[in-house]
């Protein structure tokens, strides 16, 4: 932390003594607001946090024993620091962990290469060493399948081919630009967002071509299937979903190939010079419990009208395998747990409950997030409610990286840009000042949008996250940026007090409307 940064803290914790009001009367508690940037700036865990989760137990592919050991590690670390019901709440059953004990590919001819690759999760072990010639499949549609019928036993098969580079010349790390938070705050409302249930149905949609190859190559009895990373730079990212939708018991040996290596192979193929390789892979599956869990905490609250109301905090704690998930969703996890720790820490006493949830099952299709709020909230389809979704005041969820808090997708919710703009004022010098109207998808605030609960994504600026660390080998300790994340664990708990301390739960809009079931 740099020293302006401090003089600035403890400037407002030696002059602000009363709350003040902002844009519209809207409440902002400064004394508050300076001991959680005293405590967040001064004090951080949050890295730490983000070691233990990442380098201690990460990866967290869902219902792992890494997955496992972080969640009982959250656990205890939220009673250690004070919180109250802190648990392993079950979501419902996912089905067996996995992991991967040993492997390697080697290319012994024409020359010998060590290729980069990982195994996609959920895929079996290999009976041994495979040796062999790798086979080119380009499948593009159904109507490809038939022309490798009986062709393929036993073979190492090369999926599809890898698609263009990214172009060098763009960097690979950015920050949003004043005009391009300008231009995110001038968009207007482009109508109804689009529903995880669609979201779901278009993830369906593209997989069912997936899952055909996938039945055509086993029931053709392969050796290994190898595809190409979609990544450049020896990036790897294996993050296919239809080896866990149907892979139990697992059909075949899989891995993602490092683009450049993949190429090289081909390039090798198509000149008709002879590729001699060397698969070996050793996984193991754990049956001994099938359910998967979120983990819960909270910090009770005190008035005796609201107290039972919640505020919820949350992130997705499960990751991919190919490295240890430290800016997906690592620094999230961090995050929420940082500002509860603060919270707790300077002694505040909500009016209303905080409750944090670290969701499991996130990446294969918010399995964590769904099952938690069908339990305790209502159902995201039928739009059946349960008592407590009245008593949810507001539902904050990071989850784009590791980069700072730059202001806040409305979904849709002008309501509430008044309150938010009060809230945004003592962080506007941290670079916080943007409210989008725009709709933001992919993570597991849509969940309780859905029904009807006021749900919120922070705006973050991207870094590498889209361009090199999402669900890629590269995904590690080393890619998280301490400043930021020390800011959006200040932001984040100051949200939490305010949403907990108002005298009304945040402002709603209509109840979307029941999900038709598909054709």
């Amino acid at each position: 932390m740099n020293r302006p940064r401090l003089k600035y803290v403890l400037v407002c914790a030696a002059t602000v003594v009363m709350p003040v009001l902002l844009a519209g009367q809207e409440r902002v508690d400064d004394r508050t607001i300076a001991a959680i940037k005293t405590e967040g700036f001064q004090h951080s865990h949050v890295m730490d946090t983000l070691s233990w989760l990442s380098d201690v137990h990460g990866p967290r592919l869902t219902n792992s024993k890494g997955y496992r050991a972080a969640a009982e590690w959250v656990k205890a670390q939220a009673a250690t620091w004070g919180l109250s019901n802190a648990a392993l709440e079950p979501w419902g059953t996912f089905g067996p962990g996995w992991e991967v004990q040993r492997f390697s590919i080697e290319m012994h001819a024409p020359r010998y290469t060590r290729i980069i690759a990982y195994p996609e999760a959920w895929t079996r072990s290999t009976p041994g060493t495979v040796t062999g010639s790798p086979v080119l499949v380009e499948i593009a549609g159904k109507d490809d399948i038939a022309k490798y019928k009986g062709k393929l036993k036993g073979a190492i098969v090369l999926l599809n081919r890898p698609g263009a580079p990214v172009s060098r010349f763009t960097a690979p790390a950015r920050r949003f630009t004043q005009e391009q938070l300008t231009e995110r705050e001038g968009v207007l409302h482009p109508g109804s967002p689009a529903s995880f249930q669609e979201e779901l149905a278009e993830f369906d949609k593209e997989l069912a071509l997936t899952k055909d190859v996938l039945a055509f190559l086993k029931d053709e009895g392969i050796a290994v299937l190898l595809e190409p990373s979609v990544r450049d730079g020896l990036s790897v990212e294996a993050a296919s979903p239809g080896y866990y939708l149907a892979n139990d018991p697992p059909w075949f040996p899989a891995f993602v190939v490092a683009k450049e290596h993949y190429g090289r192979i081909l390039r090798l193929l198509e000149k008709t010079i002879p590729v001699t390789l060397d698969i070996s892979l050793e996984t193991s599956f754990d049956r001994t419990d099938l359910q998967g869990y979120n983990v819960v905490a909270e910090i009770p609250g005190t008035d005796p009208q609201i107290g039972s109301e919640l505020v919820m905090l949350g992130a997705h704690l499960d990751s991919w395998h190919a490295a240890t998930g430290a800016t997906d969703n690592g620094a999230g996890s961090a995050v929420v747990l940082e500002a509860m720790r603060i919270l707790k820490a300077i002694g505040v006493k909500p009016r209303r409950t905080i409750r944090m949830a670290l969701w499991g099952g996130e990446e294969q299709a918010f399995f964590g997030s769904i099952g938690y709020v069908k339990k305790h909230f209502g159902d995201p389809d039928t739009k059946a409610l349960l008592p407590d979704q009245a008593k949810v005041a507001a539902y904050f969820n990071l989850d784009n990286g590791s980069g700072k808090i730059r202001g806040v997708f409305l979904q849709g919710n002008e309501a509430v840009r008044p309150i938010f703009q009060a809230w945004l004022a003592p962080f506007a010098y941290l670079g916080a000042t943007t409210l989008t109207t725009r709709n933001t998808s992919g993570t597991d605030h849509e969940i309780f949008d859905a029904v009807g609960i006021p749900a919120f994504q922070f705006l973050q600026d991207p870094l590498d996250y889209g361009s090199a660390t999402h669900h890629t080998s590269l995904d590690g300790y080393e890619a998280a940026m301490a400043d930021d994340l020390q800011q959006a664990a200040v932001v984040m708990a100051s949200f939490a007090w305010h949403a907990a301390m108002r005298d009304e739960k945040l402002p709603r809009e209509a109840m979307p409307p029941p999900v038709k079931p598909a054709p």
